[in-house]
């Protein structure tokens, strides 16, 4: 089983037990991951909020390259390891740069104390992991929400910012490479792998 980089803040939580290897919350995901795998489907989350990240992506990175005057491309290249499989979203000489595009003012991090989230920073140790870089930056932009996306009880302030500064609207924060805790995610991975394996053996058991 390879696991993506975004699943890795559910699988490093830690155990209330010192003698368990797992979370009971990282064992549920893996049983819920096996179940979809056993069984051929998928639950598609489908919201507002990841609606607008994901049709809205390119609209952060154009703010971010306006705001440093680079030319960042979205990163199409999938890189897989024996434990992990993964496609960043912009990949440079230093660095993997990870874009979450927010979905209002009250919802976006203003300051990169605010940014910290351990869930992202396992996913971008993750990400340095397989594509050999040294620096993983987690970058949340506000971007004016496209009206597709608000219902007519939204407040519209909160997602019309095109009249604020282009910088005032990035919030980046920026993790070093760890080798101890990729240490962690490995051994991390490891026992997840058993798990997953143990569930599917009881699914392919029953009679």
């Amino acid at each position: 089983m390879k696991w993506h980089p975004s699943s890795l803040g559910k699988l490093m939580t830690t155990p209330k037990s010192k003698g368990e290897n797992l979370s009971q919350g990282a064992k549920t995901y893996i049983r819920q991951v096996a179940k979809q795998d056993f069984f051929g489907y998928r639950v598609e989350l489908d919201n507002k909020y990841i609606n607008k990240g994901k049709d809205q992506e390119q609209d952060s990175i154009d703010l971010l390259n306006a705001v440093r005057f680079t030319n960042y491309k979205k990163n199409d290249v999938r890189i897989e390891d024996e434990y992990l499989t993964g496609e960043c979203d912009i990949l440079i000489d230093d660095r993997v740069i990870d874009i979450k595009t927010s979905w209002n003012l009250e919802t976006w991090p203003a300051t990169p104390g605010e940014a910290h989230d351990n869930e992202y920073e396992w996913q971008g140790r993750a990400y340095l992991m397989l594509y050999e870089r040294e620096i993983f930056e987690l970058v949340f932009c506000m971007v004016t929400t496209k009206d597709e996306f608000l219902s007519q009880w939204e407040q519209i302030d909160l997602h019309r910012v095109d009249h604020i500064a282009p910088e005032k609207r990035i919030t980046s924060v920026i993790y070093e490479r760890d080798l101890e805790k990729e240490e962690l995610i490995r051994e991390k991975l490891i026992f997840a792998n058993e798990y997953y394996a143990q569930y599917i053996n009881q699914l392919n058991l029953k009679s």
